[in-house]
């Protein structure tokens, strides 16, 4: 065998033997007992309790509001128009956020075709609701993120509400 084809060998083999190293041929160490608790037994309830819809909180913070923003989005992306920026806004509008505080992205790229992503947001203070949908992206997202210095939520050009 030659040197270089030595010295390239060499460390496979080592890396081999390092790894069979840590294979003993005993018997594995027994696993630790657990005691598994008896099962807490509820008691019955006349009605199944669910937690309360989220609502606005008109003088909550971004996050306070955050479940229900997620709501308005996810039933918006669930209807007949789930990448139109326009019903994102009218559905946010009607649930009680201020249109003033809303940017939204194009629906169409340049060039005319579908976009593959839209964003949309509602500044609430120094923070942002920002919503993004579309076929890129899968299921909504809907998130807290810091506002920008400009006083928007969205970096890049957004359309005017103007409607």
């Amino acid at each position: 065998m030659s040197r270089p084809a030595g010295r390239l060998l060499a460390p496979a083999a080592l890396v081999a033997l390092l790894a069979l190293s840590g294979c003993t041929g005993g018997s594995p160490a027994p696993a630790p007992a657990t005691t598994i608790p008896p099962a807490a037994t509820a008691a019955p309830s006349s009605s199944p309790t669910s937690a309360p819809a989220p609502t606005l909180a008109p003088e909550g913070s971004a996050s306070d509001n955050l479940p229900y923003f997620a709501q308005v989005v996810a039933a918006v992306a669930a209807g007949s128009t789930p990448v139109s920026g326009r019903a994102y806004i009218d559905a946010l509008t009607q649930a009680g956020f201020d249109k003033a505080a809303m940017q939204v992205t194009q629906d169409e790229s340049t060039i005319g075709n579908p976009a593959e992503s839209i964003e949309f947001s509602v500044r609430r203070g120094d923070q942002c609701l920002v919503g993004q949908v579309g076929p890129s992206i899968g299921a909504p997202v809907s998130t807290v993120l810091p506002g920008l210095s400009s006083g928007g939520c969205l970096i890049g050009q957004t359309r005017p509400i103007d409607w």
